[in-house]
């Protein structure tokens, strides 16, 4: 038994040494031939050299000339030793395996990893992968889009109207012809319902009916175009408003209550006409103004807050200590 035991370390160092101590590998690369050897090249040959020498090679030993019992597994040889030493990237990790011959098992790695390493051009990953984000963009706007739909079709509001314009425009007259079961005229009358809600309903911001100018690969394309437009649109602004101090107009005004408030263009489209009319008649595109009525929403928070059962729990806790804290106290 302690025979075994002593036996099985020495055939592991045995295998393990034999197998790299000329820097040959069975399996990786050209085995145990040494890639130069098999060219006929040196190491500090040239790439335009080791082709030369890999063409001579090839016409002589191509299995159509070559009638030797190994012709077949010598001309893979011959190719195998191109392909190693043809690549800049291949070729310096073979040198390093000559010259390291020890580091058996990180000469494995390199040599596999390299072999697994997909050899796509990383400009085909990119295009590929904005064409797919900008795919799943415009298929998630109209999955939105949808549901924005039904339900506003599951909204009296919007349903009756939609059913009023439907008689009114004639759209369900040809739903009493012919013989329709049950599940078959609510289905077509759905279907044309739904169809005025698109034609007649204006829907808004993050749910709104998705546009190809506004996916990923497109908004690419045009954004030269986009920065150019934004600086000729920034000089034009601090000429008119900044240099001749022009009044602003309407749109200018709603521009800068949007930035005031912090709203990006879709949530400000998507507001109410009265809210944006409450906000024009506090002229909050003045600074002052606008100071004045944050002072005023802080202070409506501040009070809501204070009539809110649950803050006022949460800070009766909080002044209590809040979370368990953990200190450490030393002892003179």
């Amino acid at each position: 038994m302690t025979t075994f035991k002593v036996l099985v370390p020495c055939i592991f160092l045995l295998i393990y040494f034999t197998s790299s101590a000329y820097g040959f590998i069975e399996g990786l690369y050209c085995g145990t031939e040494n890639c130069y050897d098999v060219l006929g090249v040196y190491r500090e040959s040239s790439k335009a050299d080791i082709a030369k020498a890999y063409r001579k090679l090839a016409r002589k030993y191509h299995p159509d000339r070559y009638k030797g019992e190994d012709a077949e597994t010598k001309f893979q040889l011959i190719a195998t030793a191109y392909e190693v030493l043809k690549d800049d990237e291949q070729r310096a990790d073979y040198d390093y395996m000559l010259d390291n011959p020890e580091e058996t098992y990180g000469h494995y790695y390199r040599y596999y990893r390299r072999q697994v390493a997909p050899k796509v051009d990383v400009r085909v990953v990119i295009a590929v992968s904005i064409t797919v984000v900008s795919l799943l963009q415009y298929l998630h706007g109209w999955s939105r889009y949808n549901e924005a739909v039904k339900y506003a079709l599951t909204m009296p509001k919007y349903r009756n109207k939609a059913m009023q314009r439907a008689r009114e425009e004639g759209l369900l007259n040809n739903l009493k012809k012919g013989k329709k079961s049950k599940e078959e005229f609510r289905e077509e009358e759905e279907s044309i319902l739904r169809g005025v809600v698109e034609n007649s309903l204006d829907i808004r911001g993050g749910h709104s009916k998705p546009r190809i100018a506004d996916v990923l690969w497109i908004r690419i394309v045009l954004l030269p175009y986009t920065i150019l437009s934004y600086f000729a649109w920034l000089i034009h602004w601090y000429w008119k408003f900044n240099i001749k101090r022009e009044e602003y107009g309407d749109k200018e005004k709603a521009y800068l209550i949007r930035k005031k408030l912090g709203l990006t263009s879709v949530q400000w489209d998507a507001m109410e006409p009265v809210q944006k009319d409450v906000f024009f008649s506090r002229q909050l595109w003045i600074d002052a103004n606008f100071r004045e009525f944050k002072k005023e929403q802080e202070e409506e928070m501040r009070v809501k807050l204070a009539q809110n059962n649950k803050y006022k729990a949460y800070r009766r806790y909080m002044k209590k200590g809040g979370p368990g804290q953990m200190t450490f106290i030393e002892d003179d």
